[in-house]
């Protein structure tokens, strides 16, 4: 177990970096605060298996293609490519905006599928794979309102200071009631999205679909029609998964 625990360790950092994306041992053993000789047998392992790759130059090592390919066999499970994904496209074209799906994990979620608008200058990026607390953004607060409400509770307690939570359950409600949730400027200022959760045929949430703008000079009638277009995408993407309005 102290291995596999060690190897996350060492993916961790290599997936944890914006700007670096190659590290030397030594790098990693400090990072990870083990010897040398320890992060040379770890790193062997790894490399056997493919979940790191080394440049036979420098020395340098960086993340394997293994990864990739679990993620893409996840991705099929999904229904992203024949269900999903499509109506993600239709939805960027209609609102030249970037649109993304993010799925819950625990206390967090992570972003899972990104289309972007090519023809919009200005876009919201926000990586794939990032995970964001659920307390946090517009496409959370759609999943966590939509979530069971014993499941629900159990996150608001865990990541909502006491003196927020009853204002916090509030706004759950409200999300709930109106069929999206929205967020302005949470995760970086001048920015702004809107989402609507995702139910499979089993009335299980599915996530959230959402839609990211840039938020200075947004007229009232350009927030109304984002919100409707989420809420309309929500529901027929929905509805191709099995779901019963």
């Amino acid at each position: 177990m102290q291995t596999i625990d060690r190897a996350m360790q060492v993916a961790a950092v290599l997936a944890g970096s914006e700007t670096k994306k190659w590290f030397s041992i030594t790098d990693l053993s400090k990072e990870c605060e083990l010897p040398v000789s320890t992060m040379h047998r770890i790193l062997q392992s790894m490399k056997k298996h493919g979940l790191i790759q080394q440049d036979p130059d420098l020395k340098l090592y960086s993340l394997g293609t293994k990864w990739l390919e679990y993620g893409l066999q996840m991705y099929d499970t999904f229904d992203f490519v024949g269900q999903i994904r499509p109506e993600m496209e239709k939805l960027m074209l209609e609102v030249e905006e970037s649109v993304y799906f993010s799925k819950p994990i625990g206390l967090e979620s992570l972003i899972v599928e990104r289309i972007d608008c090519q023809q919009n200058p200005i876009r919201i990026y926000d990586q794939l794979g990032i995970r964001i607390p659920l307390n946090v953004g517009a496409a959370n607060k759609a999943m966590l309102a939509n979530m069971p409400k014993s499941e629900a509770a159990k996150i608001v307690d865990a990541l909502v200071p006491k003196e927020e939570k009853e204002a916090f359950i509030g706004v759950l409600n409200e999300v709930r009631a109106k069929g999206f949730g929205e967020s302005h400027g949470e995760k970086t200022p001048g920015t702004s999205s809107v989402a609507a959760p995702v139910f499979n045929q089993l009335n299980e949430l599915m996530g959230a679909i959402s839609i990211g703008y840039v938020s200075f000079n947004i007229s009232e009638e350009r927030q109304t029609f984002l919100k409707e277009k989420v809420v309309e995408y929500g529901i027929r993407i929905s509805s191709k998964l099995g779901y019963k309005f």
